[in-house]
């Protein structure tokens, strides 16, 4: 079961943490939530603002252009609310949504902005900037860590920000995510994770 923190969405789209959200069950919040129940929706939207956030901070958009893609992502849910009948798929919905709207405003802008402020890796949403992976930032510097992370190749990059979202995504949700084979994610990973603990130890 996921455990996250319960978010009121405002009228203009905001999330405020409220209260720990557990024993989240997609296929019943998705149910609930096409019936209008709104705290089936803060729930769902509480378990799932990791994955979401992560996957926008994935195209290394500047943290304005990812906020967008954030809040585009749960407005097409509310578009498609009642499109979705399994909930087990809920979160490769939004992750591949997500991705598909960072792409096309990376289109819509005509450029893809790298930027320094990775701050955001492992984040649970535009309002949260603390890492997810705290047993590494435990055994290495936190600068050391973020200049290793930027200096990774973009999939490692983008790969290593999904699968520290918090709640962690099932390996279909990081599949439809990154367009990986679900078999090439472990292996990929342990090699991600081994260059960046390499490149800790390597002089910049």
């Amino acid at each position: 079961m996921g455990t996250g923190a319960l978010a009121q969405r405002t009228r203009t789209g905001c999330l405020v943490s409220i209260v720990p959200v557990t024993d989240f069950d997609a296929s019943t919040s998705l149910l609930d939530a096409s019936r209008g129940e709104q705290r089936a929706w803060d729930a769902i939207v509480a378990h799932y603002s990791s994955l979401v956030w992560s996957v926008a901070r994935g195209y290394r958009l500047a943290a304005p252009d990812a906020a967008d893609v954030f809040q585009a992502t749960w407005l097409r849910l509310v578009e498609h609310l009642g499109d979705i009948r399994d909930g087990s798929r809920l979160g490769a919905w939004l992750a591949t949504t997500a991705k598909h709207e960072a792409i096309a405003l990376m289109r819509r802008n005509s450029r893809h902005v790298p930027t320094a402020d990775i701050e955001g890796f492992g984040g649970g949403g535009p309002h949260h900037s603390t890492p997810v992976d705290d047993r590494l930032l435990r055994t290495e510097e936190h600068t050391a860590l973020w200049h290793a992370f930027g200096r990774l190749s973009e999939s490692c990059q983008r790969l290593l920000r999904v699968i520290f979202a918090d709640p962690a995504p099932s390996y279909a949700e990081t599949s439809a995510a990154l367009d990986i084979p679900v078999g090439s994610i472990g292996p990929t990973r342990a090699r991600c994770l081994a260059s960046l603990h390499s490149l800790l130890g390597a002089p910049a």
